[in-house]
């Protein structure tokens, strides 16, 4: 069997850990029960192993071959990806006895988080947030003009190590800041609003705090609104930067390519538009 699944960029500033965009990049998967089996430590090979052990059912080996599209560690939910394709292998297998959102809540507990793994799972912009009894989310199709315009540095980022970057505690006014920013960014995307977008993708609750980590921050921030970007971004725990653009995009990708540079930083310009439809199955051919 085939599944693919589309790269997330998560956060979009004052949304951490609670928003994400599905983008047009996708992790093919095709997934065997012949051939040489795979590691173990592969994580398409752990979402299958976490779908059969929820049923009680031992895995049968299984071969990935994987056809590669998303860069790993770039903050563009590739570790998402590749578990929920292996989740969507073993439902598969087992003949599907759980539905989507039953596959989000196992995702989320393999993550960590949901950001990534419910606009893979669902395509769109989904706001999802974790609750005992499992995930809370509600998905919106994202205004058809926008464009997300990327620069994909030549650096890799630990999303454990970024997270110790993180505080414990943070002041209640930066709170105050961020509930209002977030609440202001999906209110802008449901409107279609371009003019809200500067002021809804401040943030003060993690990239402040990982902005050492990534060479030239401010300067390739200021380079995408130069160049015309609505609001920048970082991607996830980075060190890969956004821009919501509304239109084209291409101008603001390399002006933020151009910045890095400054900074001995290479990086690879995308502009890509959402995925709106998520992982699916793909027939396979012969």
């Amino acid at each position: 069997m085939k599944v693919r699944v589309p790269a997330s960029t998560s956060n979009l500033g004052p949304g951490f850990d609670c928003i994400g965009l599905a983008l047009r990049l996708y992790l093919t998967v095709e997934v065997s029960t012949e051939g040489p089996p795979s590691p173990g430590c592969d994580l398409v090979v752990q979402g299958l192993r976490e779908a059969f052990r929820r049923v009680g059912r031992r895995p049968p080996p299984v071969s990935v071959r994987r056809e590669e599209a998303i860069p790993e560690a770039r903050g563009l939910g590739s570790s998402a990806a590749a578990r929920i394709a292996g989740l969507m292998a073993g439902n598969l297998l087992l003949g599907e006895p759980f539905g989507r959102e039953e596959l989000l809540n196992m995702a989320a507990e393999l993550e960590g988080h949901p950001d990534n793994a419910a606009p893979a799972l669902f395509g769109g912009l989904v706001v999802a947030v974790r609750t005992e009894s499992g995930v809370v989310f509600s998905r919106l199709d994202p205004p058809s003009d926008l464009s997300l315009a990327l620069a994909v540095p030549d650096l890799r980022s630990d999303t454990s190590a970024a997270r110790r970057l993180l505080p414990e505690q943070v002041p209640f006014v930066d709170a105050v800041y961020n509930v209002g920013r977030a609440s202001l960014l999906v209110a802008a995307l449901m409107k279609g609003d371009l003019s809200l977008l500067r002021e809804a993708t401040k943030d003060r609750l993690h990239q402040p705090y990982r902005e050492s980590s990534v060479p030239g921050f401010g300067k390739v921030c200021e380079a995408a609104l130069e160049a015309g970007a609505c609001g920048v971004v970082l991607s996830g725990a980075g060190p890969s930067m956004v821009a919501l653009c509304f239109g084209g995009g291409r101008e603001v990708a390399e002006a933020m390519v151009r910045a890095w540079a400054r900074f001995g930083v290479r990086a690879e310009p995308m502009v890509l538009k959402p995925d709106l439809e998520g992982a699916r199955y793909v027939r396979l051919q012969g």
